[in-house]
């Protein structure tokens, strides 16, 4: 398969900027990866969902990222991409993007027709055999019913895929952009075994992806750290990328295919799980950080003090006062205790200090409270509302936000992931002995 233009490097960072002000400390980043040794390479991705909240378009990302690029002098890759589209929301995109996630959960369990089932099964009789991945001791096994199961789950949602594929290929031409496909926003996670067998479709439809998105075992809340079984989430990750890696010889995808992780921000918990597992297989992996960005400036602000204190405060009012419409848009994916919401009425007597601990994803932190941080993070479009007020103030205190925006990119999620070190508390990053 052959996407001779765009190649999307091995290691990949997406970052969410929803307010348009941060691209330059969010390159910082990557910059200080550079100074490491490693080239990140970065993606800034925005949703449909999140342009229609902001009242925003594709083109306002394209436009800060490529001021950013021009302004830091940054001579590698970088990428826009259009989260979580389909086929009906895709075309605002075309213009500004050159990487595509293409979300297909809505339709996973879409029944595809019984001939079309068959076929596919008798198309694939290597499927069949006892298959031996590359690093992993014990061969997988396929039965055929599991075979005919899993073609019934996914194929509708790989044509789906391979629809808005070609939508994309027919305005911006063959190669010119990067394709991921995303099934994590679904109920069940998908396993490697149904993993490798939806690649083979993939490869069936002509999609030559370069990165992709499963559901893993596990909750990626907003906002917050991973809840689940660490050293069974990277038994999986393991194997996924065993998988992806059988999947890019047996049927000629891309080499440089690889897992995107769609983190929900901060799932520091497995940060050593996915570098042990990158180096163990040498394969790439793309993390999407997203809202932490949008956070990041709250703090900021609140750290300024005077005025950015007090509208930080003023917007967790707000987003505590309409909590449960802020909410429901994400309610699979936060798991926010109302006990532990603190009234806007004791905010309001808060010191910076005060706002920023409750506020800042410190594990461990006496003072950190993960109800109000997803709160918080879901709770962006209480700032959107407010225009030019919150944007004037993001300027104004701009440097203290950018530091907190960099250092958080840096230090908690690039560090961790691509560079094996550790975070701890006070932003400070150690090194991490190799798996």
């Amino acid at each position: 398969m052959d996407n001779r233009s765009l190649k999307l490097g091995k290691y990949s960072v997406g970052v969410g900027d929803r307010f348009a002000h941060q691209a330059n400390a969010q390159l910082q980043a990557c910059i200080e990866a550079l100074r490491s040794g490693i080239e990140v390479v970065p993606v800034w991705n925005k949703s449909n969902r999140e342009h229609t909240i902001i009242g925003s378009e594709p083109s306002s990302v394209r436009r800060a990222a490529d001021s950013a690029v021009k302004t830091l002098a940054w001579k590698l890759p970088h990428y826009c991409d259009a989260d979580h589209i389909t086929l009906q929301t895709v075309d605002r995109f075309l213009n500004s993007c050159d990487f595509y996630t293409i979300d297909v959960a809505d339709f996973i369990g879409q029944a595809a027709p019984a001939a079309e089932i068959d076929d596919f099964v008798e198309r694939h009789p290597e499927l069949l055999n006892r298959i031996q991945l590359t690093g992993v001791d014990e061969p997988i096994e396929i039965a055929r019913e599991n075979l005919r199961q899993t073609a019934h789950k996914y194929l509708t949602a790989v044509k789906k895929a391979g629809e808005v594929y070609r939508r994309i290929e027919t305005a911006k031409g063959a190669g010119n952009f990067i394709p991921e496909v995303s099934m994590d926003e679904t109920d069940v996670a998908q396993s490697p075994i149904e993993l490798l067998i939806v690649l083979a479709a993939i490869a069936e439809e002509g999609i030559p992806v370069q990165t992709i998105a499963p559901k893993f075992s596990g909750r990626f809340n907003k906002g917050v750290d991973y809840v689940g079984d660490v050293a069974r989430f990277e038994r999986e990750f393991a194997l996924d990328a065993a998988a992806i890696a059988y999947a890019v010889r047996q049927y000629g995808l891309p080499e440089n295919l690889k897992l995107s992780v769609h983190s929900g921000s901060d799932k520091f918990s497995i940060y050593p799980a996915i570098h042990s597992v990158i180096e163990r297989f040498d394969t790439g992996v793309h993390l999407k950080t997203a809202g932490t960005t949008w956070l990041e400036e709250l703090i900021g602000l609140a750290e300024s003090g005077g005025d950015g204190l007090e509208l930080a405060k003023e917007i967790y009012a707000e987003a505590f006062a309409h909590r449960e419409e802020l909410c429901a848009p994400y309610a699979t994916v936060i798991d926010i205790d109302p006990t532990k919401l603190p009234a806007p009425e004791q905010v309001r007597g808060w010191s910076s200090e005060q706002y920023t601990s409750a506020l800042r994803h410190v594990p461990g932190a006496a003072a950190y409270n993960s109800s109000l941080r997803q709160l918080l993070h879901v709770g962006f479009k209480v700032a959107a509302k407010m225009g030019g007020r919150y944007l004037d103030l993001l300027e104004t205190n701009q440097a203290v936000i950018a530091k907190n925006v960099t250092e958080n990119l840096y230090r908690r999620h690039i560090a961790p992931v691509f560079l094996g070190r550790v975070y701890e508390a006070g932003l400070r990053a150690t090194g991490m002995e190799k798996a």
